[in-house]
């Protein structure tokens, strides 16, 4: 009703007060009515990065349960000699039987391996298969992202990165997807922690590697860690273990393949991996007859680790181009 109009001036006090309120119900109700049917118009809103589904959440530091291992892509079932390991995987589109692809290990993740999983940067399934894909469109090579032990779902325990137990698993899985998806070849690309692994996989006899590249590696680890000061009696690498892996221990192991090429790229003034242990890897490579290449790239301050211009990121992809020619 229209309050300037004569029959509402007629109403009487009390009478115009209990009308009042029912226009303003009224009118609430309109309104929730109207908002309601935007609503559906629009569809159910997007969730939002921040919220999460609970079985896209990747677990870390957890042990090796057969029952949340399934036999389908994105688990790799696996008995290395320590003892059976649930690796995860992301990848891309068409991987199945490709020539080349290129799998990647990320660095270490010993900052963030003990906060809460929602917490965890990219930290979802979803997330990090898109992340293999957006790297599959950069580079135009088949992409996998495989999580190192204690990392993004992957069983273990990532305190024990760089000893036998990581390696190991790493190997098996690397078998059993090369199996699963009918890959010809690969080519191997990490970071840091990442670098040491793909390099600790060449000197267990891998094949079938058309390039590794290896960007910021640690090698030379007892010494690394006395460098950074951080080795207990001058006994043990950074992580307090004793019973660390170092590839440059062991660069008998590397299969011979002269097709086959190691790119390492590091920053002279790296000071997280010191780039003069880098270089003696390289020189051991190269005196044992490997096919190898050092570089330099710039690379991010204060510390000088972490390179630019996705570097690795394209070398990989150059690399794997250039082998699926072959």
């Amino acid at each position: 009703m229209n309050r300037n109009t004569p029959a509402w001036r007629a109403l009487p006090p009390k009478a115009r007060r209990m009308a009042s309120k029912v226009l303003g119900t009224l009118a609430v109700a309109l309104l929730a009515l109207a908002q309601t049917a935007c609503a559906q118009r629009a569809g159910p809103e997007p969730r939002t990065p921040s919220a999460f589904v609970e079985d896209d959440l990747l677990h870390w530091n957890q042990p090796a349960v057969r029952a949340n291992c399934p036999d389908r892509p994105g688990y790799l079932w696996v008995q290395p000699v320590e003892g059976p390991a649930c690796i995860r995987y992301f990848a891309s589109s068409d991987i199945d039987g490709a020539r080349i692809a290129i799998v990647q290990f990320s660095g270490d993740r010993d900052s963030v391996m003990n906060q809460a999983p929602e917490r965890i940067p990219g930290n979802t399934a979803p997330q990090r298969t898109l992340d293999a894909q957006r790297s599959r469109d950069r580079a135009g090579v088949p992409w996998i992202f495989m999580a190192r032990p204690g990392t993004y779902g992957s069983s273990g325990d990532h305190g024990r990165r760089r000893e036998p137990v990581e390696f190991h698993a790493l190997d098996a899985a690397l078998d059993a997807l090369m199996q699963r998806h009918r890959l010809q070849r690969i080519v191997i690309l990490g970071h840091s922690g990442g670098a040491t692994a793909g390099a600790a996989l060449l000197t267990m006899g891998r094949t079938r590697v058309a390039c590794a590249v290896l960007t910021s590696g640690a090698y030379g680890l007892l010494e690394r860690a006395r460098l950074l000061g951080q080795s207990r009696d001058g006994r043990t690498d950074t992580t307090g273990s004793t019973q660390f892996y170092d590839p440059l221990d062991h660069v008998s192991g590397i299969a011979r393949d002269p097709s086959r090429r190691i790119v390492l790229i590091g920053n002279p003034d790296d000071r997280n991996t010191p780039f003069a242990l880098q270089e003696r890897f390289g020189d051991a490579v190269a005196k044992a007859g490997h096919r190898v290449e050092l570089r330099t790239h710039a690379a991010e301050p204060p510390l000088y680790h972490d390179l630019k211009d996705r570097i690795g990121l394209n070398t990989a992809a150059l690399c794997a181009r250039e082998a699926a020619l072959q």
